[in-house]
């Protein structure tokens, strides 16, 4: 049963009032659906007003006796409103039937203001995504600022950052003790708004004072030194409250992040009662597009230690690895068997990397991750524990499950991990079960300058699994390919690191269909560098490629094939002082490209 998204479905009381960014979807791939079912698990009354526009949709429920919940949604609003270029999208899978504009841009602030001005006197708590990743002060690049937390700006009375659920569950039992939600100011993966005379007590307790968002608007280094110190207190055990001045004398004070979930925990999340579709009142437009890659999909774990640079994962969900029991995934696995539109296929069973499955070194649990080293990266750490075993049991369960024809590893793995692997055979088993036709995997650059700056491995570790791939394949054979995702104009990457990876393109016979150029979301490390042309793990200046006809240039030269991109490669291979031309039979620039790009004097007037 759907949870109650009108006021004829109640009875006229709620606990609770979610506002859902995202059509209602009950599966537990939407966050607005997992917290939901928490609430309800829990013996209180929920219901769900999904993507609001006028006030009275906001009415459609009774007011809640104690609170509204603001889900921030899958992804950043503006992430999902607008390309990297800042041009409108022309669709939404969240929303029905794909159309843009049922959500509003910077979604959970204007949710927040509006529920302000309608029902004063009722709390509001924000999560998901956009309000996890902009819990402190933050560029925007959209409006190419540094903007406040998104508590302070949004008025909201609680911000839960991370994944939700243990904080919820705390904030339920106190409520379950009678303790009013306005004195509830404590609880791990939260945050709160404090006075200036609240600071100094907290401060003596061993609380972090990082740059104000007035400091960090006017200057970059404490820009970079602020976002080090988020980055580094991310760890339940070993991190520090965090407090940071905002406006008008307010603080925004983080509380130690949560606990991560216990593997019983994880699979109690995973069993709710969801419907694992879309409400019926989508059914007349067709349904939420959405839902067609993770229908038939299973979660097998949250969290990643890959601290790729670019990547907000390790910020919002964490770098330790809580996974799910394999009874939990095979039980999902079985019910999903019994869908009428089951064909026999597990499109993914994965997590944010498929194959890490296990914390990254024992270590970690009782020491928490490490604040001033990564686990894997561009250097792998001497402690990082690689074992596949566990995954590959998993594996064979899932392949075992009747009805099942195949079980794909369909968003990726981590191909350094299995390069590091000396002992198993998890690429021949992945080769010969679980890909269909097609690895996607993430390179994302050649050049081991730009790798650097985006913490993945250098580009002999690649080479090395690429290399392996295609012995496998053609051991079994297969014709099986790598599909890797490729990012142009990262920090640190110049013209001449993308003329190298065309070079290597052209090698090999391949040319992506779609490139992503590098897009400064909200709390990344990237995005730090972005911004403030400074890393924040060193301190160090870093190359930052801003320039349009730069960008378009890098963008340009990964898709060397296309005719439209023609006049932008030659005068890319000009800069780099090559001088091979593009032609009908051989579409790339001939030679090698050189180092000369550093020293050409028109490189530093492109616009």
């Amino acid at each position: 049963m759907f949870l109650p998204v009108s006021w004829e479905e109640t009875e006229g009381y709620l606990d609770f009032v979610l506002i859902a960014s995202d059509a209602y979807v009950d599966h537990p791939t939407y966050g607005h659906a997992v917290i939901a079912r928490v609430v309800e698990s829990r013996g209180f009354k929920i219901g769900i007003i999904p993507q609001p526009i006028t006030d009275d949709e906001y009415r459609v429920l009774p007011t809640p006796n104690i609170a509204y919940l603001v889900s921030g949604g899958v992804v950043d609003s503006m992430v999902n409103n607008y390309t990297v270029a800042k041009n409108k999208r022309k669709g939404d899978v969240y929303s029905p039937p794909s159309k843009q504009g049922l959500r509003p841009d910077r979604q959970v602030t204007v949710y927040t203001k509006t529920l302000k001005r309608l029902f004063p006197e009722i709390p509001v708590i924000i999560g998901g995504v956009e309000a996890s990743l902009r819990r402190f002060a933050h560029y925007d690049y959209w409006a190419d600022t540094v903007m406040q937390s998104i508590l302070t700006e949004s008025g909201a009375d609680m911000l839960i950052y991370g994944m939700g659920e243990r904080p919820v569950w705390d904030i339920l039992e106190r409520l379950s003790k009678h303790i009013p939600l306005h004195k509830i100011k404590d609880v791990r993966g939260t945050s709160v708004v404090i006075g200036g005379d609240e600071v100094e007590s907290y401060r003596q307790k061993g609380a972090v004072i990082i740059p104000s968002y007035d400091e960090v608007r006017s200057d970059k280094m404490k820009y970079a030194k602020a976002f080090r110190a988020q980055e580094r207190n991310t760890d339940a055990i070993n991190a520090d409250i965090l407090i940071q001045k905002q406006t008008d004398g307010r603080y925004v004070l983080q509380n130690k992040p949560a606990y991560p979930l216990t593997e019983q925990e994880m699979d109690e999340v995973y069993s709710l009662p969801y419907e694992r579709t879309w409400h019926p009142m989508y059914d007349k437009e067709g349904g939420i597009k959405s839902i067609e890659e993770v229908k038939f999909s299973v979660t097998s774990h949250r969290g990643c230690y890959g601290s790729c640079s670019f990547c907000s994962i390790n910020y919002h969900q964490g770098r330790r690895i809580q996974k799910r029991s394999d009874k939990s995934i095979i039980d999902e696995i079985t019910l999903l068997t019994k869908d009428k539109d089951f064909k026999g296929y597990i499109n993914d069973l994965s997590g944010p990397s498929a194959n890490f499955r296990e914390p990254a070194c024992e270590k970690q649990l009782t020491l928490g991750v490490c604040k001033d080293r990564y686990c894997i990266g561009y250097t792998p750490c001497k402690n990082l524990k690689v074992d596949h075993t566990g995954f590959l049991e998993l594996l064979k369960k899932a392949r075992a499950v009747p009805g099942v024809k195949k079980v794909f590893i369909r968003s990726g793995i981590r191909y350094d991990y299995v390069v590091y692997d000396k002992t198993s055979n998890v690429l021949e088993v992945l080769c010969a079960h679980h890909i269909s036709g097609q690895l996607k995997v993430a390179p994302e650059h050649m050049s081991d300058r730009v790798l650097k700056a985006m913490n993945k491995p250098s580009f002999a570790v690649y080479k090395t699994f690429a290399d392996k791939y295609k012995a496998i394949n053609a051991s079994i054979g297969k014709k099986q390919f790598i599909v890797p995702y490729l990012i142009s104009s990262h920090p640190e990457s110049r013209v001449e690191d993308a003329v190298k990876l065309t070079e290597y393109l052209k090698s090999i016979h391949y040319m992506p269909e779609q490139v992503q150029d590098f897009y400064p979301t909200p709390s990344t490390r990237a995005t730090c560098m972005y911004y403030t042309g400074i890393d924040p793990d060193t301190l160090q200046e870093v190359y930052v490629p801003k320039a349009p006809r730069e960008k378009a240039m890098q963008r340009a030269l990964l898709q060397y094939r296309l005719p439209k991109n023609a006049e932008l490669i030659k005068e890319a291979y000009r800069l780099c002082g090559n001088k091979g031309e593009i032609d009908k039979k051989r579409p790339i620039g001939k030679g090698k490209s050189s180092n000369k790009v550093a020293k050409n004097k028109k490189y530093g007037k492109i616009k």
